[in-house]
């Protein structure tokens, strides 16, 4: 998942805890292989050539995504590959792309040009340069799919982290939750993911202006001077994919679920009654 992993979990003895490191960390190396967009071999890499019919981990990643852009009018959008391997060499050269360097991956992005079937076995990418990144929901997804994995071996109080994306099940013995630092704020928070998405500390600084990892897929650019933005959902994919929408289109014209307001950013608990 291109960052680290931590797993915290309570076991009924040493074997059984063994087992469950063992499961939940292959099953988020076998994602790795399915849904990173760094690995040119993975499916997600390949969907657009392959043709072949879809595994069921990225057909769910994929319907989650398109369900999502379709409800943000494309703030969130998994075609952005072109994008973000554009923005990436700007971060390693220290400079701004070219305005029509911008303009070319553009017209090869937007999620109406990525069709599902409808059983959601198959796509078919209607640009020929399309690229797929799911960097803004996968980590989440893994989270959710390695408490899984624990829960098959019998583990139903686990807590596991993908860098700012954390899944947790059931809370820790003779407690209420899991003691979660979000933003500068302390909760209890069980059966419940957390996603928190900010250029706190992936950002460049190009002449003065501070420029965030997290792109707008409509416009091409990146957000600049957004806040900090925590979801807190009942789903890692969920938590992850909404906190980068979020972040694209500020958390008061998207989101009808409780929105609290911090001197640090946002959090938003979709998990609530609408209001």
């Amino acid at each position: 998942m291109g960052t680290l992993v931590t797993i915290t979990l309570y076991a009924e003895s040493p074997d059984q805890a063994q087992r469950g490191f063992v499961a939940a960390f292959s099953r988020i190396k076998a994602l790795d292989s399915i849904l990173s967009d760094y690995n040119p071999d993975s499916e997600l890499s390949r969907v657009c050539d392959a043709g072949a019919t879809l595994s069921p981990e990225l057909s769910t990643v994929l319907l989650h995504a398109q369900r999502l852009a379709r409800q943000t009018g494309g703030a969130f959008d998994i075609t952005t590959g072109p994008l973000t391997r554009l923005w990436r060499e700007a971060r390693s050269q220290h400079r701004l792309p070219a305005a029509e360097r911008i303009q070319e991956a553009l017209r090869s992005t937007g999620y109406r040009k990525l069709e599902i079937s409808e059983d959601g076995r198959h796509v078919r990418c209607l640009s020929t340069r399309m690229q797929l990144d799911a960097g803004g929901i996968a980590k989440g997804y893994a989270a959710d799919e390695a408490l899984v994995s624990l829960a098959r071996i019998g583990i139903g109080s686990a807590l596991v982290a993908v860098s700012g994306d954390v899944a947790m099940s059931g809370p820790p013995p003779g407690r209420t939750g899991w003691r979660i630092r979000v933003q500068n704020e302390i909760l209890a928070l069980a059966n419940a993911a957390v996603s928190t998405s900010g250029d706190e500390f992936q950002f460049i600084q190009i002449e003065g202006i501070r420029y965030s990892h997290i792109l707008d897929p409509r416009t091409g650019m990146p957000v600049r001077n957004g806040p900090t933005i925590s979801v807190i959902a009942g789903s890692g994919i969920e938590a992850d994919s909404l906190a980068t929408a979020f972040s694209v289109t500020g958390p008061k014209k998207l989101t009808e679920h409780s929105v609290r307001k911090l001197a640090s950013g946002y959090i938003i608990d979709v998990r609530a009654s609408p209001r």
